[in-house]
């Protein structure tokens, strides 16, 4: 039951990447670009929309589906990886609150997981540059699992790695499906919609914390708070925000 039963205290927290920590889509929507530009195809931004939240392979596989792509798969995620990497290298955006947010449960003690769709590579270089890698105990690829989101693979082995069950872990995540995976592997779901649109896709209003208006209403303290003393013991409704 995830509503009136208790719930233990958050003992784990687990940080989607891209959208959460750092605003990598544009230079990924770049990188498919000039990718798919290589066979004809001009990859716009609606275009670009349903796959935000996806693992970079399923990414390719489906666009290999979707536009008849006559290279291989890994070799077309190589070449994706190696535009994304020549783009953040020049300039990634980190979000000072999430950034905030990861300093403050490093700081008291709290084990922290980074679980992403991105490759091994990719995952190392973002964090270098932003300075977060030494703030993460455990760092999960997609490639590590059978599934991406929003099947629970992911976040189930993040969990395992940081030996944590998976009801006393916290998921911070953007995309719709990273919320279907939190909620699938019996975790609790912070919601930040990289995208708020109006209306939202119904499952964000599942998470247990919604930011309905996405980053630009997060606010490091408040969350942080409400993962370590309310939200923590289970006693706020789904969807509830936090209030300063």
């Amino acid at each position: 039951m995830r509503h009136g039963a208790w719930e233990p205290a958050v003992r784990g927290v687990i940080f989607d990447l891209d959208g959460v920590l750092v605003d990598s889509e544009p230079n990924y929507f770049a990188a498919e670009r000039r990718l798919l530009a290589d066979h004809g195809v001009d990859f716009t931004v609606e275009m670009k929309r349903p796959y935000i939240g996806m693992s970079t392979r399923e990414v390719i596989v489906d666009l290999v589906r979707r536009f008849g792509l006559p290279e291989p798969v890994d070799v077309l995620i190589e070449r994706k990886n190696a535009h994304y990497l020549e783009l953040a290298s020049r300039a990634t955006t980190v979000y000072p609150q999430t950034s905030r947010l990861l300093t403050l449960l490093h700081e008291r003690g709290y084990p922290v997981a980074l679980a992403s769709g991105s490759s091994p590579e990719v995952i190392e270089v973002v964090l270098n540059a932003a300075g977060l890698r030494k703030l993460f105990n455990v760092v999960v690829s997609a490639d590590a699992v059978p599934r991406g989101k929003p099947a629970p693979d992911l976040f189930l082995a993040a969990a395992n790695q940081l030996g944590v069950p998976p009801e006393g872990c916290v998921v911070l995540e953007d995309s719709a499906p990273g919320v279907r995976a939190a909620l699938a592997a019996g975790m609790r779901c912070v919601a930040v919609p990289y995208l708020p649109d109006d209306p939202l896709d119904p499952v964000y209003r599942s998470a247990d914390l919604l930011i309905a208006d996405g980053m630009s209403g997060f606010r490091a303290e408040e969350v942080f708070d409400w993962l370590t003393t309310r939200g923590g013991q289970g006693d706020r409704p789904h969807g509830d925000r936090p209030q300063a």
